[in-house]
C-alpha cells in the first residue's frame, strides 16, 4: 500500500471512531483524500476533510479538525499532526517511513511504483504514427512516435496490457498520385520531357527513388506503357517508403506489436466477407445505414454528430472514413477493451464522427482521441524551416541524427501533448545542465561513479569492463538489511519524499496518458540528487553513514533509471 494510501486510512479510522462515540454526528463517513501541501514548510500531506465535513456536522472546522487528530490511532507513520488555518490537517511522516522507501526501492528494482488495473478495463490498443507511406517521417511524427511509445511504456507500468499498432495508409489515391509520381522522375532522369503533374509529390525524395529504380533496373521501365509504370512504381515506392520509416522508428527504440496494413481491410476472406463488410453489417443490424442518391450513408446524426457520414460514393468508391469504420470494429472484435488513437491537431473535427461508429455498435466511450500539437524547429533561438541537406523540410532522421535519440525522446515529452513544442537543436546537443536530458542523466551517471569509489579495485574494474552491473555492484557493497536510521538530514529526508511520490505519479500519469510528468519528476529527483550530494558527503569516516547514504544514492539511481526507462531515454553509467 502506498504512503498516502496508508494515511488515508488512519484519517478514516479516526472519522469512524469519532463517528461511533459521537464525537462526530455525521450519516456518512467523508473520506480524508490527502494532498500534497503547497508549503512543504506545512508538512507532508493535508486534509480538508474538516472543512468538507462542517455543514453536515454541525460545528466549526477547526473544531472538527481537533476532534478527528485526537482520534488518531496510534501509528509509527505520523510524527506530528498540525492544525492550520480555517481546518487544514498537516501531518508530517516519521523519519522511519522515509526511510522504509529506500528499502522498498531497492528491493522492488525494476517494479518499484508498479500498479494494477480491473479485468475488463486494461487490454487497451494503442495506435500511433501511422503516417502515409509515401514520404519520410517529418518531426512532428517524431514527437508522436516519442509520446506513444511513453505513454505505452508508462501504462504498463501503471498495470495496463497496452497492445501498440502502427496503422499503414496503403490504400487510396494518395499511392497512385506516388506512384505517378516517381513515373514522372523516372522518366525525366532517363531524359524525357515530362511535367510533374499538379497532384504530385515533389520532394527530393521521390527524385532518390526514381533513381534508385534507375541503379537496379535501368531503363527498362521505359518499354511498358504508362499504367503499368506508374503500377510498379507505386509498390516499389511504398516497399522502399515503408522499409525506411520502419528503420527509422527501430533506431529511434519504438516498435510495434502490429502493422496493420489499410488494403488488408478491403481483402476478402474464402467467405466473400471483408472487415470493410463485418463492419457494415454490424451497423446496418443496429440500424444505423441507409441509402440515398446512390450512396450508403452512416446515420451519425442520430449519435450526435452534426451531419450523416458517407461510406460508400454513388460509383462504388469507399471513402477515407469507410476505412476507420472497418478498422475500428476489427480493433474492437479483436478483443480490446479500449481504442486509444494518436492524431494531430488538425484532426480534431474526425473525432466525433468516430465516437458515433464506437456507439452505433454498442462500445460507447470505447475511443479515445489523443490530439497533439507541433513542433517548432530552432537553431540557437532562431526558427529552422529547412534542411540543409535537401532544402526541404526537416526530417525526423535527420534531428535524430544530430541530436541523437536520448534528447529528441526527452525534449519531445517534455510538454504535454495538448502544447506546442519548441525544440531548439543547439540545446538538445549541449553537454550541460541547460540541457535537461543531459542533467537527468548526469545525476544517474554521478550515482554511479560514487558506487564506484565506495566499491574495492576488482570489483570497480569489472563494472568498468562490463561483467558486473550497476545492480550488482550496489548489492555487493550495501548490506540489504544496512541501517537506515542515519538518514535525516533535510536533504536526505527531501530525496526520499519523492522517491515516495513515485508509485502516485505513475497511477496518474498512466490514468492522464500523461508521460510529460515523468520528464518534471526526472528534473526535479536529480536536482534534490545533486542538493543532496552538495550537502551531504556520502563517502565518509563514519561507515554507517556511509553505508545508509549509499543506500540512498543506490536508490536514487534505481528511480532515475526506471523513470528514464519509462521515457525511452537511456540511464549511462558515465559521462
Amino acid at each position: 500500500m502506498e504512503i498516502r494510501e496508508s494515511l488515508e486510512a488512519i484519517i478514516d479510522a479516526a472519522i469512524d471512531a469519532a463517528r461511533a462515540d459521537g464525537s462526530l454526528e455525521l450519516a456518512g463517513a467523508p473520506q480524508a483524500a490527502l494532498e500534497r501541501p503547497r508549503d512543504e514548510a506545512n508538512g507532508d500531506w493535508a486534509s480538508t476533510v474538516a472543512m468538507r465535513t462542517a455543514k453536515l456536522a454541525h460545528k466549526n472546522p477547526r473544531e472538527i479538525a481537533q476532534i478527528i487528530v485526537d482520534h488518531i490511532p496510534a501509528n509509527d507513520m505520523i510524527a506530528a499532526v498540525e492544525i492550520a488555518g480555517p481546518g487544514f490537517i498537516n501531518i508530517r511522516l516519521s523519519d522511519a517511513v522515509l526511510q522504509g522507501v529506500v528499502r522498498e526501492v531497492r528491493e522492488e528494482g525494476d517494479n518499484f511504483g508498479r500498479g494494477t488495473i480491473p479485468e475488463g478495463e486494461r487490454y487497451v490498443n494503442l495506435e500511433y504514427v501511422s503516417a502515409n507511406p509515401t514520404g519520410p517521417f517529418h518531426v512532428g511524427h517524431g514527437r508522436w512516435a516519442s509520446l506513444g511509445d511513453a505513454m505505452a511504456r508508462v501504462m504498463r507500468h501503471g498495470g495496463y496490457d497496452v497492445y501498440e499498432e502502427y496503422y499503414i495508409n496503403d490504400h487510396g489515391n494518395q499511392m497512385d498520385v506516388f506512384g505517378n509520381s516517381v513515373n514522372v522522375r523516372y522518366q525525366q532522369l532517363l531524359g524525357r520531357d515530362v511535367e510533374m503533374p499538379e497532384a504530385c509529390y515533389g520532394g527530393a525524395y521521390v527524385k532518390d527513388i526514381a533513381q534508385d529504380i534507375i541503379d537496379q533496373d535501368g531503363d527498362k521501365w521505359l518499354n511498358v506503357s504508362d499504367e503499368e509504370r506508374v503500377e510498379a512504381f507505386r509498390e516499389m515506392a511504398y516497399d522502399m517508403t515503408l522499409k525506411n520509416q520502419r528503420e527509422v522508428l527501430a533506431n529511434f527504440g519504438t516498435t510495434f506489436d502490429k502493422w496493420f496494413s489499410e488494403r488488408s481491410l478491403y481483402v476478402e476472406d474464402e467467405n466473400g466477407e471483408s472487415a470493410v463488410s463485418r463492419s457494415l453489417d454490424a451497423m446496418r443490424e443496429k440500424g444505423y445505414l441507409y441509402e440515398k442518391d446512390g450512396a450508403l450513408w452512416f446515420r451519425s446524426t442520430d449519435l450526435g454528430d452534426d451531419k450523416d457520414r458517407v461510406l460508400i460514393k454513388g460509383d462504388g468508391e469507399a471513402t477515407y472514413f469507410m476505412s476507420d469504420v472497418a478498422y475500428h470494429y476489427d480493433k474492437m472484435m479483436r478483443g480490446f477493451d479500449h481504442l486509444i488513437d494518436l492524431w494531430g491537431a488538425d484532426h480534431h473535427g474526425y473525432i466525433k464522427r468516430c465516437e458515433c461508429m464506437l456507439e452505433a455498435w454498442g462500445w460507447p466511450g470505447a475511443l479515445e482521441v489523443q490530439l497533439g500539437q507541433l513542433v517548432n524547429l530552432f537553431r540557437d533561438g532562431k526558427a529552422v524551416r529547412m534542411s540543409k541537406r535537401t532544402g526541404e523540410m526537416v526530417t525526423f532522421e535527420e534531428l535524430i541524427d544530430e541530436v541523437g535519440v536520448d534528447a529528441t525522446r526527452y525534449l519531445m515529452l517534455s510538454r504535454s501533448a495538448d502544447q506546442p513544442i519548441d525544440f531548439d537543436i543547439e540545446v538538445a546537443k549541449k553537454k550541460d545542465a541547460s540541457n535537461p536530458v543531459y542533467y537527468v542523466q548526469y545525476a544517474h551517471a554521478r550515482i554511479c561513479s560514487i558506487l564506484r569509489k565506495a566499491a574495492d579495485e576488482a570489483d570497480a574494474a569489472a563494472v568498468e569492463a562490463g561483467e558486473m552491473t550497476m545492480g550488482e555492484l550496489a548489492e555487493k557493497i550495501i548490506p540489504e538489511d544496512c541501517d537506515l536510521t542515519p538518514l535525516t538530514h533535510p536533504s536526505e529526508l527531501a530525496l526520499m519524499r519523492k522517491m515516495a511520490d513515485f508509485g502516485n505519479l505513475i497511477a496518474l500519469a498512466a490514468r492522464d496518458r500523461a508521460p510529460f510528468r515523468l520528464t518534471h519528476y526526472a528534473q526535479d529527483l536529480a536536482s534534490l540528487f545533486h542538493q543532496f550530494y552538495t550537502n551531504c558527503h556520502v563517502l565518509t569516516d563514519d561507515a554507517d553513514v556511509q553505508t545508509a547514504r549509499l543506500a540512498l544514492c543506490d536508490a536514487t539511481r534505481i528511480v532515475l533509471a526506471l523513470t528514464l526507462n519509462l521515457l525511452g531515454v537511456s540511464a549511462p553509467v558515465k559521462m
